[in-house]
């Protein structure tokens, strides 16, 4: 359970591997030392993350995740809350793709769509389940400010987060009175593996900034969030530009 200053003992992170979710685990693991499930593909980065939370003092399950592999998404579920009950399950993982490659190659397209949409859809769905029958939890979605107002220099990956960010917010619309909630995380540019290589954004935040927000969001039991703070404001703006004007844009 998450004890009276808002620390779980548990955490799911489905793309254990992330950049943020790593960020979060590390910042609970600095006030006590907690369980925590790293769900994500084998291999050496998953072992090296495993190994950083043993050495802050956390117990630290693997479990093999395979986002385009939906028939294998009821066993990763099952296998993370094997160990006990989830206290907070953060949503991370993702594809970011080559902008122009992703919509001129259909097998790109598709690989966006199944990794940042449909899969976290159908283990959403799955976790929600698991969730309401232990009677609590939160659920952390990792989505983007791209999704809010979908630009022509990254419209596929725009359009998927603008479907990850819809299923989110009613996914904690429908669990409202269950003891389970959503908090959705909505980053500007964040300088993360993902991003390597690429020019930053104004407003660019770090992974630990993006940590640091989440888990003041999740003591203060709020539902959606900007990081920074301000793109709340820039966005708001952004989806009221008529769309002759905002195609001139440089964004």
């Amino acid at each position: 359970m998450i004890d009276a200053l808002g620390t779980p003992q548990s955490l799911l992170l489905l793309g254990g591997t992330s950049d943020i979710a790593l960020a979060v685990a590390r910042r609970y693991a600095g006030v006590r030392p907690l369980r925590v499930v790293l769900a994500a593909r084998p291999g050496e980065r998953r072992t090296a993350a495993a190994a950083e939370l043993v050495a802050l003092g956390c117990t630290v399950d693997e479990v093999d995740l395979e986002a385009r592999d939906a028939a294998s998404h009821p066993g990763t579920i099952e296998a993370a809350f094997a160990g006990g009950d989830i206290d907070v399950a953060v949503v991370a993982f993702g594809l970011l793709g080559e902008a122009e490659e992703a919509w001129t190659d259909p097998a790109a397209a598709l690989e966006l769509a199944e990794v940042n949409y449909v899969a976290p859809v159908h283990l959403g769905v799955l976790l929600a389940t698991r969730l309401k029958s232990q009677g609590h939890g939160r659920v952390v979605a990792l989505s983007s400010v791209a999704g809010e107002r979908v630009r022509r220099s990254n419209f596929v990956y725009g359009s998927t987060k603008a479907g990850f960010d819809g299923f989110y917010l009613g996914l904690g619309e429908a669990l409202r009175g269950t003891g389970v909630a959503v908090l959705v995380v909505r980053p500007g540019f964040v300088r993360s593996k993902m991003t390597e290589g690429l020019d930053a954004a104004p407003l660019s935040v770090t992974p630990d900034q993006v940590a640091e927000a989440t888990i003041g969001a999740l003591q203060e039991h709020r539902e959606v969030i900007w990081v920074p703070a301000a793109m709340r404001v820039v966005m708001s703006g952004l989806r009221h530009v008529p769309r002759a004007l905002f195609r001139k844009l440089p964004i």
